[in-house]
C-alpha cells in the first residue's frame, strides 16, 4: 500500500515551513485569501518558500481568485500546484500551466462523484467540510462514510484533522494524502512543531 502523503497548510512563519519539513511533511500549503487569518503576502510567501529543502511541494490555496491575481502570484512565489478552494470551473482551473487540486466541501446531499467527474484534470480532489459562508478551514470533520468509494481522481482528506482522529482518517478512507491546517496550530497561523510531529507520526502508524 501506498504511504498517504501529508500537506500541512495555512504556513504563514519560515520556522513553521521548516518544521514541518523537518518532520516529513510533503507539501506546504499557503494561503492567498484575504479573509483568511493565514492569509500571507507575497514578498512572505517567496521567502518561505526560498527557505525549503528540496522536494517539499508548495501548494497555494486561491479562493475565486481572478486569473490576473493567481497569474500575479506565480510569477513572484515558485509554486508546484495550485489548490481552488472556490466555485472555480475546470476551465477556470486549468489555464495556469501547474497542476491543481479541486477542493470541494461536502455539502449535505450533494453528488460528489457527479461534481468530482467536471474536473478531469485535476490532480485530485480535496474534500473538505461544508459550513455556510465559509471556503475551509472549518476545524470540523465531516461524515466520511459520505466518501464515494469510487472517484476519478486521488482523494486528499481535509476537515477537521488532527493527530488525534487521523489515524482512523486514514484506515477509513485510504487517501492518497492527508492535508491539516488548525489541527497542528497552537493559534490561528501559528503551528506548533511537536504537534506536527505526532500529526504525521499517526499518518504513518
Amino acid at each position: 500500500m501506498a504511504r498517504t502523503l501529508v500537506k500541512i497548510c495555512g504556513i504563514t512563519r519560515v520556522a513553521d515551513a521548516l518544521a514541518a519539513s523537518a518532520a516529513g511533511a510533503d507539501a506546504i500549503g499557503l494561503v492567498f485569501y484575504a479573509p483568511s487569518k493565514r492569509c500571507v503576502d507575497l514578498s512572505l510567501a517567496a521567502e518561505i518558500v526560498a527557505a525549503l529543502p528540496p522536494f517539499v511541494s508548495v501548494v497555494a490555496l486561491f479562493v475565486d481568485a481572478s486569473a490576473d491575481e493567481i497569474h500575479g502570484t506565480l510569477q513572484r512565489v515558485p509554486v508546484d500546484c495550485i489548490q481552488f478552494h472556490g466555485d472555480e470551473s475546470a476551465a477556470f482551473c486549468a489555464q495556469f500551466d501547474r497542476p491543481y487540486l479541486k477542493a470541494l466541501r461536502m455539502r449535505p446531499g450533494m453528488d460528489v462523484a457527479a461534481v468530482a467527474a467536471g474536473y478531469p484534470g485535476a490532480r485530485g480532489l480535496l474534500l473538505d467540510s461544508w459550513q455556510p459562508g465559509v471556503p475551509g478551514g472549518t476545524g470540523q470533520t465531516f461524515d466520511w462514510s459520505t466518501i464515494p468509494a469510487q472517484l476519478p481522481r486521488p482523494l486528499v482528506l481535509a476537515g477537521g484533522l488532527d493527530e488525534h482522529n487521523v489515524a482512523a482518517a486514514v484506515a477509513a478512507v485510504k487517501p492518497a494524502a492527508v492535508d491539516v491546517s488548525g489541527g497542528v496550530e497552537s493559534a490561528p497561523g501559528i503551528k506548533d512543531a511537536a504537534k506536527i510531529q505526532r500529526f504525521i507520526a499517526a499518518v504513518h502508524s
